[in-house]
């Protein structure tokens, strides 16, 4: 899916229009916020560094996984939280502010935690000490699509607050729009891969995101976070940056079987992601404004 022309080209535009939308309805004071109050982003990196990786190894090992599948679970539990995981923060009024800063700070981290995590799991998986460069140029390319049309985002809501307004609306319906096509195009794209190899990795890759998305929200409830902040936290780390453990296992390890279960992976997640977002809006938002 990573090489997919259409994924390529428009991936990357679309996310830009939905990182606008998002932009619209943030002020610096959000991210002031965020930084003054920083233990969701401790909580949130501490899920995602140093919990997950070892439930990837535990679900590989326990499943019997082939050593490159096993690996590529292992890829996908290292990478931080994809762009998309913002969309579908937005789309469950989690807080978009924490999810932003949470993306940015968890794909500067991986420069260091994704090439330890690979080599451990190249190590005790293979038998390998193959050294793993940092994906330097991928985590630049995520910064871009996030930073960049957030900040025209909030320029639009500070100087242009009229436009803004009116832009609200109809981003918001793109953004809906832009995510049912994801999915739609992720299953034909990856139909193959889910045909092959389902049956292998499938429940595997699929317990892993569920573990992911309810360790995430969780660990913000036990921290007494408010139901906004833990859901940024779940989608943060349920929705991880397949993409960028495609690209590490075909490029950088130049293993095509490390490249299965994210890919897999990354069409689960629109599925359990849209399912979780629909519980936040109808159960764990209403009965939080009870209390």
């Amino acid at each position: 899916m990573a090489d997919n022309p259409i994924f390529s080209l428009f991936l990357p535009l679309a996310l830009g229009i939905v990182m606008i939308g998002l932009g619209l309805h943030l002020t610096l004071a959000d991210f002031k916020r965020v930084a003054t109050a920083p233990k969701a982003v401790v909580v949130a990196l501490t899920v995602q560094t140093v919990l997950l990786p070892p439930v990837a190894f535990a679900l590989a090992i326990g499943f019997g996984l082939p050593p490159e599948l096993g690996l590529g679970l292992v890829l996908l539990a290292a990478s931080p939280g994809g762009v998309t995981a913002n969309l579908f923060s937005h789309l469950a009024r989690g807080d978009v502010a924490l999810n932003i800063s949470l993306t940015a700070i968890n794909s500067l981290l991986a420069l260091l935690t994704l090439p330890l995590w690979t080599a451990l799991g190249l190590l005790w998986l293979m038998d390998s000490e193959q050294a793993v460069p940092p994906p330097t140029r991928k985590i630049v390319e995520v910064g871009l699509i996030v930073i960049v049309p957030v900040v025209i985002g909030m320029a639009l809501r500070a100087w242009k607050p009229a436009l803004a307004s009116q832009l609200d609306k109809p981003i918001r319906l793109a953004s809906t729009l832009i995510l049912v096509g994801l999915i739609a195009a992720a299953v034909i794209i990856e139909r193959e891969t889910l045909a092959t190899y389902a049956a292998v990795v499938g429940l595997a890759a699929l317990l892993f995101n569920v573990a992911s998305l309810l360790a995430g929200y969780a660990a913000g409830r036990a921290a007494r976070l408010g139901v906004p902040q833990s859901t940024a936290i779940a989608f943060e780390i349920g929705i991880h940056n397949g993409t960028l453990a495609i690209f590490v296992a075909l490029h950088a390890l130049e293993m095509a079987g490390a490249a299965v279960v994210p890919a897999i992976y990354s069409l689960l997640m629109y599925l359990t992601g849209g399912l979780f977002a629909w519980w936040v809006l109808r159960r764990a938002l209403p009965k939080a404004a009870a209390a």
